[in-house]
């Protein structure tokens, strides 16, 4: 196979980073070049410049869809988990794949993820500690037509894996 940009998107909380590493395990298992390009791990080195204005969440976008197509031309699978707010710029990372990209929504709610709250951002925001929160008080775009849709607040960790899986192997 290839190398392959997989790109998770949704709210804070949704799932993502579970999701990508779960997904990384198994293709590094099937004997796959993998890396993940995890949001907050992305925003201490490669980003770590931007703040969370649109602007900067639009470059924030675009800089980690360009190390991801560097790695799947060369054979890699890049597994990406960031909330990427904006269908644009989305779109503009897939077209810089020709072809090379699987767009995985993390459908989850809102208040599924206020419930979660892996990183107290939502406490945060409703203490009036935090503004711009994505999905609360900033806005997310959700994808018009992306590739698997996983609804994680309905399955398991490993169906939601299973579908990603599947999406892939169809590639």
């Amino acid at each position: 196979m290839d190398g392959l940009t997989i790109w998770l998107t949704g709210l804070p909380s949704a799932g993502k980073t579970t999701l990508a590493r779960g997904i990384a395990r198994r293709l590094a298992e099937a004997g796959h070049r993998v890396e993940v390009l995890d949001g907050d791990v992305v925003r201490t080195q490669l980003t770590r410049d931007l703040g969370f204005s649109r602007e900067d969440r639009a470059e924030n976008v675009r800089r980690v869809g360009f190390v991801a197509d560097l790695l799947s031309r060369n054979g890699v699978m890049a597994v990406c988990a960031l909330v990427s707010p904006y269908r644009a710029e989305r779109d503009e990372v897939r077209a810089l794949h020709d072809g090379r990209f699987l767009e995985v929504h993390v459908a989850t709610p809102l208040e599924v993820c206020a419930r979660r709250d892996v990183k107290g951002l939502y406490a945060r925001q409703r203490a009036g500690e935090l503004h711009g929160l994505t999905g609360v008080d900033d806005p997310y775009e959700p994808p018009d037509a992306p590739d698997v849709v996983v609804p994680t607040h309905l399955q398991t960790v490993e169906e939601s894996l299973d579908a990603i899986w599947q999406a892939i192997e169809e590639r």
